[in-house]
């Protein structure tokens, strides 16, 4: 068995970087290095590399939360470099070593270093994966949060930042300071225009601190918006010994995904960008269409098998969708109340992309958890699947579908599946989610009232709300099977 490391590259019995690591400098700092950048942005710059592009486009991976420790660790152990593999539904592995990520640093141990290195001048994006929740907007007003207790810390005279806002404002303020030209902020999470989302967010913390700041952040700074797309489920112990089987190669942190990918960018950056259009990136004028597609046909499908899914006793992706029951809920959910939401898409058959993602979501080999898609509901559902909801009843379309997710999130919620095993509710407002499940059984409308920084005006939605409970109560009464089969009594 052979460990990935820059020593050990020419002994690997996988591809591995036909480039020349030593020649590669940093042009892009990356925030939030986990699987799915791994499995994307990483790999795309990693492709330009192998045909002697882009080598002043490196990545340098940042870490803000405790929790990156181990990501630190496992690249430092490694050089930087890991092995991608696609897993194709025949059941073959396709591994790749990857060698974009040249520099990773852990904000908690040296905040300085993390300024300073977005500071540089050689340094001309700035990316983020920092989830859904990461950018502290009120879900339902938009607004930031400025009485967040890490902002405000953040925001006292003289302090080290520790915010993602404090630490990529810091390094704003001293290439102003210095006459170093700005950065362009790359947010890379599933959000409807991630790229206003992100300014939105930067911006406001910058004019808390500083409103001279903000205004040249907003006439120098760019925020580009783009939409990302690749099945990157968590890496378990289990992968690393069957790669280790597979090819013997000992990887501490290898990624496993999909082979489909998709980037669409829109074509905004304040100091130019690589050539990401060589590597397959769709570069366009407008993400808007491409992005909805993604997030209300592909995200808000993730939500809609998975505490069906869950209740039902399926624990992988894959065992939902290839039964029958649930195959046919997601395609009526996509054809009949989420893509009469969108429009046209440049380049693409709307029904033809549901028939596919279906598909992906039916590749055994992927092994995506059930589990994984629950969590973070608090955060997810009001992007991916509430605008689909409001956009239906203004225009007095179908909402029984989209009703039938949010009451099986709250059925989830209670804990405890339909074969009476329990389970942890991931996500940061479990206490309250959990305590509204626990009443719903007397009160039918506990967990929409009881959550309304989560659902807004739509808790008093009567066509909605109407849906919902007699789909609870179905589900409460008669379990999911039964009720899914039955759904169109609840139109």
């Amino acid at each position: 068995m052979t460990t990935v490391t820059g020593k050990t590259l020419a002994g690997l019995n996988v591809p591995v970087p036909r480039y020349d690591r030593r020649q590669v400098t940093t042009g892009i700092v990356h925030i939030g290095v986990g699987g799915f950048h791994r499995a994307h942005a990483a790999m795309y710059i990693d492709t330009l590399m192998n045909r002697g592009a882009a080598m002043d486009w490196g990545i340098c991976g940042i870490g803000v939360q405790p929790s990156n420790a181990a990501m630190r660790d496992a690249l430092a152990a490694q050089d930087g470099l890991y092995t991608l593999v696609l897993r194709h539904s025949d059941g073959t592995w396709e591994p790749r070593v990857i060698g974009s990520i040249v520099e990773y640093l852990f904000a908690p141990d040296d905040p300085e270093a993390v300024i300073e290195k977005m500071a540089a001048p050689a340094t001309r994006i700035v990316s983020l994966t920092v989830t859904e929740g990461g950018y502290n907007l009120d879900a339902v007003t938009g607004e930031f949060d400025a009485s967040d207790s890490s902002v405000l810390a953040d925001l006292r005279p003289g302090t080290t930042p520790r915010t993602v806002f404090g630490l990529v404002t810091e390094a704003l303020a001293r290439r102003r300071d210095r006459g170093i030209p700005a950065f362009s902020v790359l947010s890379c999470d599933n959000v409807q225009g991630n790229g206003h989302v992100s300014q939105r967010a930067f911006t406001a913390f910058a004019r808390l601190r500083d409103p001279g700041l903000a205004d040249w952040i907003t006439r120098h700074v760019r925020f580009p918006s783009c939409m990302v797309d690749r099945i990157t489920p968590q890496t378990t112990d289990e992968d690393r010994a069957e790669l280790s089987r597979r090819f013997g190669v000992e990887d501490r942190w290898p990624v496993l995904c999909e082979p489909f990918t998709q980037w669409v960018l829109e074509d905004d950056f304040a100091a130019g960008r690589p050539p990401l259009e060589d590597a397959g990136v769709q570069i366009v004028a407008d993400v808007e269409p491409y992005e909805l597609m993604k997030l209300r046909l592909l995200n808000a499908s993730h939500q809609a098998l998975c505490y069906p899914g869950y209740l039902a006793g399926y624990r992988l992706v894959h065992e939902v969708t290839t039964d029958p029951l649930f195959a046919r809920f997601l395609l009526d959910y996509m054809t009949q109340e989420a893509i009469p939401t969108l429009r046209p898409v440049p380049g693409i058959d709307l029904h033809q992309y549901a028939r596919q993602l279906i598909e992906r979501f039916s590749n055994p080999e992927v092994r995506d958890t059930v589990a994984r898609l629950c969590a973070n509901t608090s955060d997810l559902i009001p992007k991916f699947l509430l605008p689909v909801i409001r956009h239906q009843l203004a225009a007095g379309g179908p909402v029984t579908r989209s009703a039938a997710v949010v009451a099986s999130w709250a059925r989830y919620a209670e804990g405890a599946d339909e074969n009476g095993e329990t389970y942890e509710i991931d996500d940061v407002l479990a206490p309250q989610l959990q305590a509204a499940a626990a009443r719903q059984r007397e009160d039918p409308a506990a967990f929409l009232e009881d959550n309304r920084a989560v659902f807004g005006e739509l808790a008093d939605a009567p066509r909605f709300t109407q849906a919902y409970r007699a789909i609870l109560a179905s589900l409460l009464e008669r379990g999911v099977r039964e009720t899914f089969a039955d759904l169109d009594q609840f139109a």
